[in-house]
């Protein structure tokens, strides 16, 4: 499947390390040290995780070669969603007059997208959609708690839109290169470490927690790391061959581990968590999109992630 437009909405206030000296007595430098973050992007009341992805599909559509209306398949990837009946899909479904779509969403947590990714491909294969819509957005801003020293942090808000089609379509409109989706991969790893008290989200009591911070990064770098080099290998690849690599922003920590055990060079590793924090499964769709202009004829990505649960995967684009 091929990649037709990309589009992504980043909240504009950000909230410097120093915020948390006063709200759990985290330093700039003990935060910087341990995690690579600066700042983070936090959505204001009005910017719901609706608002956001509505807006991340309005910056992809000048790029889009056909009209959204074609759309016959819209996925929204999310752990933060706010509401699980009236669905985000739902939402931009009718902000767009998207009518004869398939919409509904599904959420593994920061591989959520990925995840997504995998079932579009399906649905094109298996003949049931031929251009889809993926919205990737974490407000976690709504469910976390800043009180909390091990974890509230880490979080930013963010959204992404990603146009996908079955067959090249006609770039002509735009001008804009179709990247080829080569492979996505994912698994989930409920079994792993420890599973689902590793990371994990209550809504009603607790937020978004994560207790057991060193199971998370030895899994994590694991895990990334196993990703890649299982997807690039699979379709007669070698690390070496990639022209840039995106990990999952969980902590910079991890994407440098990751990055040395596979012998990336730092220079092909893209990140923005120094300044956005993680956004959670929009955190690597994000990079992209983001990185989208530097992007030239023959580049190989791969994007490789992690999430609480846990779960990972992984996909390998071709421009």
């Amino acid at each position: 499947m091929f990649i037709n437009a990309a589009g992504y909405y980043i909240p504009s206030k950000r909230v410097p390390n120093d915020y948390f000296l006063t709200v759990n007595g985290l330093t700039d430098e003990w935060i910087f040290q341990r995690t690579g973050i600066k700042t983070r992007a936090w959505a204001t009341e009005e910017e719901t995780i609706d608002y956001m992805c509505i807006e991340a599909v309005k910056d992809a559509l000048p790029r889009l070669p056909y009209s959204v209306a074609d759309v016959d398949l819209v996925v929204f990837a999310s752990y933060s969603p706010s509401d699980t009946v009236a669905t985000t899909a739902h939402i931009v479904q009718r902000e767009f007059g998207i009518k004869n779509a398939k919409a509904f969403y599904i959420s593994s947590a920061c591989s959520s997208a990925m995840n997504a990714m995998e079932i579009i491909a399906l649905f094109f294969a298996g003949g049931k959609a031929s251009k889809a819509l993926l919205l990737s957005a974490d407000r976690n801003t709504s469910y976390y708690n800043p009180q909390d020293p091990k974890a509230g942090h880490l979080w930013g808000d963010a959204a992404t839109a990603f146009f996908f089609s079955k067959e090249r379509t006609s770039s002509e409109r735009t001008g804009a290169s179709e990247p080829l989706v080569v492979d996505v991969t994912t698994h989930a790893l409920g079994h792993v470490g420890k599973g689902k008290e590793g990371v994990y989200l209550d809504p009603r009591k607790e937020g978004i927690q994560m207790h057991n911070g060193r199971d998370v990064f030895t899994h994590g770098c694991a895990h990334i790391a196993g990703c890649a080099k299982e997807i690039t290998e699979k379709n007669g690849y070698a690390i070496a061959d990639l022209s840039y690599f995106i990990s999952h922003q969980a902590n910079m920590r991890i994407v440098n581990h990751v990055i040395n055990q596979l012998g990336i060079p730092a220079e092909k590793s893209l990140s923005n968590i120094s300044e956005l924090g993680n956004t959670g499964s929009a955190s690597s769709m994000l990079i992209f999109a983001q990185s989208y202009p530097r992007f030239r004829a023959n580049d190989l990505i791969c994007i490789s992630v992690f999430g609480g649960g846990y779960s990972s995967g992984a996909c390998l684009i071709r421009f």
